[in-house]
């Protein structure tokens, strides 16, 4: 087994991401790897089409910043709380897919290893809700673990 030294995990506050990430540190007491948890901020899937521009960038943006920070203050007490580095990056605007941004991160972070939750849902289900764990597994620049979560998980 290789000796991971720095773990990048993908969190979005589902079930899933918390299995993923105990998965994770699980991993990381044992390799002694440092931790980074990445939010995306998805502002395309909260757009309902009607509210203004202003009122969405004005209101809706530094509330999903604030959402995304509190998520990521939570998640990183765990990795602490097991005495390991941790590093927290959230993305909240610019240009690009939930993958991308991963890939990008794992790249200029120098990570070894991504540990990313999937529903593992088929058929209809995955087609309906997309699938960032798929594209994030296709264009990772480093290998990546998949933890699966039950299909009952809320997202």
């Amino acid at each position: 087994m290789s000796h991971f030294q720095h773990i990048l995990v993908p969190i979005d506050g589902s079930l899933t991401s918390d299995k993923a990430l105990d998965e994770a540190i699980r991993l990381a007491d044992f390799t002694h790897a440092k931790i980074s948890l990445i939010h995306v901020i998805d502002d395309l899937s909260h757009v309902t089409g009607f509210e203004p521009a202003t009122d969405y960038v004005q209101q809706m943006v530094p509330l999903m910043r604030a959402a995304g920070e509190d998520l990521l203050a939570k998640e990183g007490e765990k990795v602490l709380a097991h005495g390991l580095q941790l590093e927290c990056v959230l993305i909240a605007q610019g240009p690009g897919r939930v993958f991308e941004h991963v890939a990008e991160q794992a790249r200029i972070g120098r990570a070894d290893l991504i540990v990313l939750g999937s529903h593992g849902r088929r058929g209809l289900k995955r087609v309906l809700l997309g699938s960032d764990a798929e594209q994030i597994i296709r264009h990772a620049p480093v290998p990546v673990l998949v933890v699966r979560g039950s299909e009952e998980a809320k997202t």
